[in-house]
């Protein structure tokens, strides 16, 4: 018997890995995410137990995967986007180790690639930015040390910040001394869902432009000068005079 922490990407139900697939198509007893995996990715599924675990504390979510452990049921455990990225799955991962139950994670598509993909966009170009910071906004609960978003933004590199679109305005203060009033932002509401929907603008007018969409939550703020860089040098792994493993001469074969 497995526990398989399944990312199920982030809204399309086609974002899901084969593997993934596959996992929720087998495993007699599936517990999901409901309020943020959508049921379709769910079909075809031949489960004997499906149980939407938005209700449930984690107490209980351990309980039900206890139980599926004494009667020898692998569960897939559905997580929306990447299970590694604030998918909370830590603190279940620790009570199965206690209990000594086996677990697999399953990696998924993350928002901000599911983002970037719907931008159209290259989080990381040649000269413009090589570093992605994936981070969330500190309200409810602290940052670590170091890693405020202050900290963060005196690297300048690309930004991802989820669950931070509320503090939009105090977000844009502490980023407007390192990245500037004309630096581009996105903030993508449901990336990936039928009812995706985003924004284009600058720390200078993205509040304002976010306020007129009403975005409240299920929303990712991507920042960075990648997503209008301009001119910018072309990445060395295409170039004709380049060599590497599979280009040795560093010339094209034709």
């Amino acid at each position: 018997m497995t526990v398989y922490f399944i990312g199920a990407g982030p809204g399309d139900p086609e974002l899901i890995t084969v593997k993934g697939q596959r996992l929720i198509h087998s495993c007699p007893v599936i517990l999901y995410a409901g309020s943020l995996v959508p049921e379709a990715v769910l079909q075809g599924h031949r489960a004997e137990q499906v149980i939407n675990t938005a209700e449930l504390h984690l107490g209980e979510i351990v309980e039900l995967l206890r139980l599926a452990h004494e009667r020898g049921q692998d569960v897939a455990r559905v997580h929306s986007g990447d299970p590694s990225l604030y998918g909370a799955i830590g603190e279940q991962i620790r009570e199965l180790r206690r209990l000594g139950i086996p677990f697999e994670i399953v990696p998924g598509v993350t928002a901000a690639a599911a983002c970037a993909a719907l931008l159209e966009s290259e989080l990381t170009l040649p000269g413009i930015a090589q570093t992605v910071i994936l981070t969330r906004y500190g309200t409810t609960s602290p940052m670590p040390e170091g890693e405020q978003l202050h900290d963060l933004a005196r690297h300048r590199a690309t930004l991802a910040i989820h669950l931070g679109v509320r503090q939009l305005p105090a977000i844009v203060g502490e980023l407007l001394p390192h990245y500037g009033t004309d630096c581009p932002v996105a903030v993508i509401h449901r990336a990936s869902w039928p009812d995706q929907d985003w924004v284009l603008g600058t720390l200078s007018d993205i509040e304002e432009k976010v306020a007129a969409k009403d975005f409240r939550r299920t929303a990712l703020i991507l920042v960075g000068r990648v997503l209008d860089p301009g001119a910018f040098a072309e990445s060395a792994l295409y170039d004709a005079a380049h060599r590497h493993l599979y280009r040795p001469s560093g010339v094209p074969k034709n």
